[in-house]
C-alpha cells in the first residue's frame, strides 16, 4: 500500500517511516512542508496519506489545507490526519466534502502501533478513524440533540463515530451484534437520520448531524 507522509519533525518522520515499512506500507515520499506535501499528493496519488496538521512555514494548518486541496482535486483520496491537540474544527473541515477515507488521530495514538495501523488501513479502505477524544468533544457539545438517547445508545453512537464496525461495538460493550443493530436503529430513528448499508456514510451522517448540518 503506497503512502505519502507529511511530517516536519525529523525524528517522528523517521519513526513513522520505519513503522509503516515494518507493516508492509510503501512510503513513496515524505514531505516536510505544506507545499511539498501537496505536490507529493498530486504526483503520487497514494493509497493513503498520513498528514501532520501543522507544517512549515507558519505551523498553523498547512498540512490540513494541503490534504483538503488534494481531496478536492483527487476525490476520495484517503487521508489520516495527525494532531497534537483535540481540534474538532479540523475534523469537521476534513469531513466537509461528505466522502469517506478520512481519519483524525492525536499523535499519541501512534505509540499504540496496532490501533494506529488498523486505523490507517480502515481509512485507506474508505472508512473513518476518529480519535475518541475528538468524538467525545464533538458529541459533548450537542447535549440538547441527544437528550432522547439512552445511555447505551449514546455509547453506541460514540463508537460508531469513531468508525467502529457493529462487531467491534459489540465486543467493546459486551453485547450481541443483534443488540448493536437494534441500538443503531434507535439512534437513527431518534436523530431522524435514514440508515445506509454503507458504514462510512452512516458515520459521516452522524457527525454531520452533530455538527449542525443535514445528514
Amino acid at each position: 500500500m503506497r503512502v505519502v507522509l507529511g511530517e516536519d519533525h525529523a525524528l517522528l518522520r523517521d519513526g513513522l517511516m520505519r513503522l509503516l515499512t515494518a507493516h508492509e506500507f510503501d512510503v513513496v515520499e515524505a514531505a516536510d512542508t505544506g507545499l511539498t506535501l501537496l505536490r507529493a499528493l498530486r504526483t503520487h496519488r497514494p493509497d493513503v496519506a498520513v498528514v501532520d496538521v501543522r507544517l512549515p512555514p507558519t505551523f498553523t494548518d498547512e498540512g490540513l489545507r494541503a490534504a483538503i486541496e488534494a481531496r478536492h482535486e483527487i476525490p476520495g483520496l484517503p487521508v489520516l490526519v495527525l494532531s497534537q491537540y483535540v481540534e474538532p474544527l479540523y475534523a469537521r473541515e476534513l469531513m466537509a466534502d461528505g466522502s469517506g477515507g478520512v481519519g483524525y488521530l492525536l499523535k499519541d495514538r501512534v505509540s499504540q502501533v496496532g490501533e494506529f495501523v488498523d486505523a490507517l488501513r480502515r481509512v485507506a479502505g474508505g472508512g473513518t478513524a476518529m480519535d475518541p477524544h475528538v468524538v467525545s468533544t464533538l458529541i459533548g457539545g450537542q447535549h440538547s440533540r441527544l437528550e432522547s438517547l439512552t445511555a447505551r445508545e449514546h455509547e453506541v453512537l460514540t463508537l460508531m463515530a469513531e468508525g467502529r464496525t457493529n462487531s467491534a461495538i459489540a465486543s467493546a460493550l459486551f453485547i450481541t451484534e443483534k443488540a448493536v443493530g437494534k441500538h443503531i436503529a434507535n439512534v437513527f430513528h431518534k436523530l431522524h437520520l435514514s440508515e445506509s448499508p454503507d458504514d462510512n456514510r452512516r458515520v459521516l451522517a452522524v457527525l454531520a448531524y452533530l455538527d449542525g448540518r443535514p445528514g
